[in-house]
C-alpha cells in the first residue's frame, strides 16, 4: 500500500476522517460552490493547478543551464583570456584568433548538446501532464461550469461521470455507485468503490484504503459522484510523481564535475608556474602570459564533448542493433557503471501471460463445474479484466473445453452484478440458466470468499462446514500458493425470484473448488540472469506482488532469496537497518511506487550505481530515483520519455547486450579523457622544465595549439577502437579521483623522454646542422637554432601523444594480446605519415616548422620505441597496485 506523506496530505487525512460537513465549515463551503471572490482568495493561498513548481522552464532558463557546466566554465575562461592575450593586447601584426575560435566551437558544440538533451527531458514532463482532461465539470455559483482543469481552486465542487480523469485530489462529498481506478498511483488493477461516509478511526492511511478520497489522474470507471477539492498541483499525490521527473539524475554531471575541478586544480598551479619561469627567464612578458595561456588550452581537452558525441552516436548505433535506444549521454554512464538492476517481476522475469493450471474441487480433484462456475463469472462481470480472467476467457479455445464452454455462455444471461472491491476482494455476477434458475457466482480471494460460505460441494453433495476452520482450505492451498501460484476460489448460491443483489447476498454460499494460475519464468530469463551475474551486476526484484508468488519465481530462476522482504516488513524495521536491508535483500515484494524509490536511493546512498526496468506509470517514482532509467517501447508514453534507455523487447538478454555495449561506449570515452588529459600534463611538465634550462620557448604558442589539434583529431576515431572483453566486465566509473592519479602516474614518463629529446636537440642535432652551440650564434642562426628545436620537438610530442594511445588503450600488451580496430590503427598511421611530411611542404615555414634530416628520425624511432617500453612497464605496475587502468 501507498504511504501518504503527512507533511504534504495532512489536509487530505484531516478531512477523510471527519465528515463532509466539517470541510464546508472550514472552508465557507455551500451547495452552490464557490463564488468568483472565492476562487481568486483560494488561488492565492494554496496555488494553481498546475504541475511542477513554476510550470514549464523558459527558453532562456534552458539555455542558461546548457551552458552553466564546470567545462564549460573553463572554456569559457580561457577563451576570454585568450582574447586579452591574442587579439586586444598584441600589434596589429601579431593577432590571431585562433585559438579564441577553436574554444568558442567547442564551448558551443557542449552546450548545445545540452540543450538537447534538455529539450528531450521537456518533452517527458509535457507527457505527463498531459494525462489531465481537457476540462471538468465543476459546480460555482450555483452552476455548472465547464473549465480547464488549470483552473481548478481547493475548495471547488467537482462533477465526476464515467469516464472521466480526476483533475485534483478531491474529498467524495456524494456518490452513487463510484467506481475508481488508482493503477496510476499504486500499479494495482484493483477496481475501488468510493463513498462519502468518514473513515473510521482505525483506517490505516493508505491510498486503498482512503475510499472517501479521489486522486488526481485516476480514472472513473462508472457511476457518478461530487467532491471538493482538497489539493491542487504539485501538493497532489500525483503531483509528488511530477515533482520527482523534474530531479534529474546527476552521476555523470557529478562525474564530469570531478573532471573538471581535476584539470582547474592542474590549471591552478601549473600555468602560474609556467608564467613565472617564462618571464623571468625570458624577461618577455606579454609573450610568456601568451604561452602560459597557451599551456592552460593545452592541457584542456578541447574535442571532449565532440568525442564524447561521437562515442554516443557509435554507442548508440551499436546498441539499437541489439534493440536498445539510448536517449542521453547519462545513460552511458550509467551503463558504463551500474552495478545493481533493480526489475519488476512480472514481464521482465516472467512471460507477463498468466495461465490457468488447475481448476479443482475442495478436494483437489479437476472439477469441471468449478471451471465453468469461474468461466461466467469472469465473462459476465463489467469490471476491468485483469490478466486472470483473461485467462479464464482463454478457455474458450481449448480443444476439448472450448465447445462446451461457448455453448454454456449462449444458454445462460446476466441479470446483476457486485463489482469487484478492495474491501471485499471478489466479483459476484447473477445469471439466469436456460431453466429459468437464478444463480450467484463468486470468486475471487480465498480467505474472503471462504468466510462468505457455510456449505462445500462435492460430486453433488452439499455438506455444511465450520467458517471458522479453514484447515481443508489450507491442504490443498498452500502447497500450490507456496510455488508461486495464484488461487481464487469459486462459490455459487441460488436465489429466488425477483431477489436483488446486494453485499448481503454474499452469504451462505456453496464453496465449489478453486482455480489455479500460475505465471511461469520467461526460458531465457535464468539464462540472463547468470550473464548479469558475470557481468557483475547484481539483480534485485522490486515488485508489488505477493510474496509467495515471486519467492517461487525467483526460486526457479536460481536467484539467491534467503533473505526477502515486504514493503510493510521494511517499514517495520528500525530506519538504521534500512541500508542494510537493501544491501543483503535480492527480493522485496509487495511494494509500493514510493518503497520501491526508497530501496533505489538506500542502495545509491550505499555507493551503488542504480538501474531500473520498468514499464507502467506507478514505476515513474523508481525511474526517476534511478542513475539509469530504462524502459520498453510498449510502456506509456510518459515513462518512454523519462527513461534514458527504451528496449525495444522487454527481455534481459536484450538488456545484456546493451549493458555490453554501453560499457564499450563509455571505455571508449574513459580512454580519450584519461590519456589525452596525462599527455598534456606530461607537455606542461616538459614545458615548465624547457622554460627554466633554454634560452627559448621550447614550442610557440601556435604550435602547441595545432599540436592539441592535430592529436584529437586522431583520437576521434576512437568511439571505434575495439574494446577489451574483460574491460567490459565490469562497472566502469568516471571518476575524477581516479583521472588525477592517471594523470600524476604516467605524465612524468612522458616529460622525462621530453627531456632527453630536449637534450638531444640542444647539445646534439642542432649544433651539429648550425655549426656551433645557441649561445656562439648570430641572431639569424639563433632563430634558425630553435625554428629546428621547436620542429624537432613538436614531430616527438606528436608521434609519442598518438602512439601512446595504443600503449594505454587496453591493459593488455597492444598488438599481441589485444588489437585496437582495423580502422583507429590504419587512420594513426596514416596521419602521422601525413603529418610528418608536412615540415617538408610549404606549408611548413607558416607554422613555424623547418625540414629536419634523416639522423633525426633514427634518434625519433629510439626515443619513441624506449617511451613505448617503458609506458608498457609501468602499466603494468600500474594494474597490479590499482587493479584497474581504464
Amino acid at each position: 500500500m501507498e504511504h501518504t506523506r503527512v507533511s504534504l496530505h495532512q489536509r487530505l487525512l484531516t478531512y477523510a476522517f471527519s465528515p463532509p460537513s466539517a470541510l464546508e465549515r472550514d472552508f465557507d463551503l455551500t451547495a452552490d460552490g464557490l463564488t468568483d471572490r472565492q476562487v481568486r482568495q483560494m488561488r492565492r493561498s494554496y496555488g494553481a493547478n498546475h504541475l511542477g513548481p513554476s510550470g514549464h522552464p523558459t527558453p532562456l532558463q534552458r539555455l542558461c543551464r546548457a551552458f552553466a557546466t564546470p567545462f564549460s566554465g573553463i572554456l569559457a575562461v580561457l577563451a576570454l583570456v585568450s582574447f586579452f592575450t591574442d587579439v586586444y593586447l598584441p600589434a596589429d601584426y601579431g593577432r590571431s584568433v585562433s585559438t579564441v575560435l577553436l574554444i568558442l566551437i567547442m564551448l558551443l558544440l557542449s552546450g548545445l548538446l545540452r540543450l538537447w538533451q534538455d529539450l528531450r527531458a521537456g518533452r517527458a514532463s509535457d507527457a505527463l501532464a498531459g494525462i489531465i482532461q481537457a476540462t471538468v465539470t465543476v459546480r460555482r455559483d450555483g452552476q455548472l461550469r465547464h473549465l480547464p482543469p488549470e483552473e481548478l481552486v481547493v475548495g471547488d465542487r467537482v462533477v465526476l461521470t464515467a469516464g472521466d480523469r480526476v483533475p485534483a485530489d478531491l474529498r467524495i462529498t456524494d456518490a452513487s455507485d463510484l467506481f475508481l481506478s488508482q493503477s496510476l498511483l499504486t500499479g494495482e488493477s484493483a477496481i475501488l468503490e468510493k463513498n462519502a461516509l468518514p473513515l473510521p478511526p482505525d483506517t490505516p492511511a493508505t491510498l486503498n484504503q482512503l475510499s472517501n478520497l479521489a486522486f488526481m489522474g485516476t480514472s472513473v470507471l462508472s457511476g457518478q459522484g461530487e467532491g471538493v477539492v482538497l489539493a491542487v498541483g504539485k501538493d497532489t499525490v500525483y503531483g509528488n510523481y511530477h515533482q520527482e521527473l523534474q530531479q534529474t539524475r546527476d552521476r555523470f554531471d557529478q562525474g564530469s564535475r570531478s573532471i573538471a575541478w581535476v584539470l582547474i586544480r592542474f590549471m591552478v598551479v601549473l600555468v602560474p608556474v609556467v608564467f613565472a619561469v617564462c618571464a623571468l627567464t625570458k624577461g618577455a612578458w606579454m609573450t610568456s602570459l601568451l604561452f602560459a595561456v597557451s599551456v592552460a588550452v593545452g592541457l584542456t581537452p578541447e574535442m571532449l564533448p565532440m568525442v564524447i558525441n561521437a562515442c554516443l552516436a557509435r554507442g548508440s548505433a551499436a546498441m539499437e542493433q541489439k534493440q536498445t535506444l539510448v536517449k542521453t549521454i547519462s545513460a552511458m554512464q550509467g551503463f558504463g557503471g551500474m552495478d545493481v538492476l533493480c526489475v519488476d517481476k512480472t514481464g521482465t522475469l516472467t512471460g507477463d501471460q498468466v495461465v490457468l493450471e488447475y481448476y479443482l474441487d475442495v478436494l483437489g480433484n479437476e472439477s469441471r463445474q468449478v471451471l465453468e462456475a469461474a468461466y461466467l463469472n469472469s465473462l459476465f462481470h463489467t469490471g476491468v479484466v485483469n490478466p486472470l480472467d483473461r485467462a479464464l476467457l482463454a478457455c474458450a479455445t481449448m480443444p476439448d473445453q472450448g465447445a462446451h464452454l461457448h455453448t454454456l455462455a449462449q444458454t445462460v444471461h446476466k441479470l446483476d452484478e457486485l463489482p469487484f472491491d478492495h474491501t471485499r476482494k471478489c466479483v459476484s455476477v447473477l445469471i439466469q440458466d436456460a431453466d429459468g434458475r437464478r444463480f450467484l457466482l463468486t470468486k475471487g480471494d480465498v480467505e474472503q470468499v471462504y468466510s462468505r460460505c457455510r456449505f462445500v460441494e462435492h460430486q453433488g453433495e452439499r455438506v455444511e462446514i465450520d467458517p471458522t476452520d479453514a484447515s481443508g482450505v489450507h491442504l490443498v492451498v498452500d502447497e500450490m500458493q507456496e510455488d508461486g501460484m495464484k488461487v481464487l476460489a469459486v462459490a455459487c448460491k441460488p436465489l429466488p425470484d425477483g431477489s436483488c443483489l446486494t453485499p448481503e447476498s454474499e452469504a451462505e454460499l456453496t464453496l465449489l473448488g478453486y482455480v489455479v494460475f500460475f505465471d511461469a519464468p520467461k526460458p531465457s530469463a535464468a539464462g540472463a540472469l547468470a550473464r548479469l551475474q558475470q557481468l557483475n551486476v547484481g539483480v534485485k526484484v522490486l515488485t508489488g506482488d505477493q510474496k509467495s508468488v515471486a519467492l517461487s519465481v525467483c526460486r526457479r530462476l536460481g536467484l539467491d532469496v534467503a533473505m526477502a522482504l515486504t514493503g510493510t516488513e521494511l517499514e517495520q524495521l528500525p530506519p538504521e537497518q534500512w541500508s542494510a536491508a537493501a544491501e543483503q535483500c535480492t527480493l522485496f515484494a509487495e511494494l509500493t511506487p514510493t518503497q520501491k524509490s526508497r530501496i533505489i536511493r538506500l542502495l545509491q546512498d550505499n555507493g551503488h550505481t542504480v538501474g531500473f526496468l520498468g514499464d507502467g506509470m506507478n514505476d515513474l517514482s523508481a525511474m526517476s530515483a534511478a542513475d539509469v532509467g530504462i524502459s520498453v517501447d510498449t510502456a506509456a508514453e510518459a515513462l518512454r520519455e523519462a527513461a534514458d534507455v527504451v528496449l525495444l523487447k522487454k527481455d534481459l538478454n536484450v538488456l545484456e547486450q546493451g549493458i555490453l555495449e554501453g560499457r564499450k561506449a563509455f571505455a571508449n570515452m574513459t580512454k580519450y579523457i584519461r590519456i589525452t588529459a596525462s599527455s598534456n600534463l606530461g607537455n606542461i611538465l616538459s614545458i615548465a622544465a624547457a622554460s627554466a634550462l633554454l634560452p627559448f620557448l621550447p614550442m610557440t604558442a601556435a604550435q602547441l595549439l595545432l599540436l592539441n589539434v592535430l592529436y584529437d583529431t586522431l583520437c576521434m576515431t576512437l568511439p571505434w577502437d575495439a574494446v577489451d572483453p574483460d574491460t567490459c566486465q565490469r562497472p566502469l566509473t568516471w571518476s575524477g579521483e581516479h583521472l588525477s592519479r592517471f594523470m600524476r602516474f604516467f605524465a612524468p614518463l612522458s616529460s622525462l623522454f621530453d627531456l632527453v629529446t630536449f637534450a638531444f636537440l640542444y647539445f646534439v642535432l642542432c649544433p651539429g646542422l648550425l655549426g656551433g652551440y645557441y649561445p656562439e650564434l648570430s641572431g639569424a642562426d639563433q632563430l634558425h637554432f630553435a625554428l629546428l628545436f621547436h620542429t624537432g620537438w613538436f614531430l616527438e610530442s606528436l608521434w609519442s601523444q598518438v602512439l601512446i594511445v595504443h600503449m594505454l588503450r587496453t591493459r593488455h600488451i597492444p598488438f599481441f594480446q589485444s588489437s585496437p580496430a582495423r580502422a583507429v590503427w590504419l587512420v594513426t598511421l596514416f596521419g602521422l605519415a601525413v603529418l610528418t611530411a608536412l615540415v617538408y611542404t610549404p606549408l611548413a615555414p607558416l607554422l613555424g616548422l623547418a625540414p629536419l634530416p634523416p639522423v633525426y628520425f633514427v634518434f625519433l624511432a629510439g626515443v619513441v620505441a624506449g617511451y613505448l617500453l617503458l609506458t608498457t612497464l609501468a602499466k603494468r605496475w600500474y594494474v597490479r597496485t590499482y587493479g584497474e587502468l581504464l
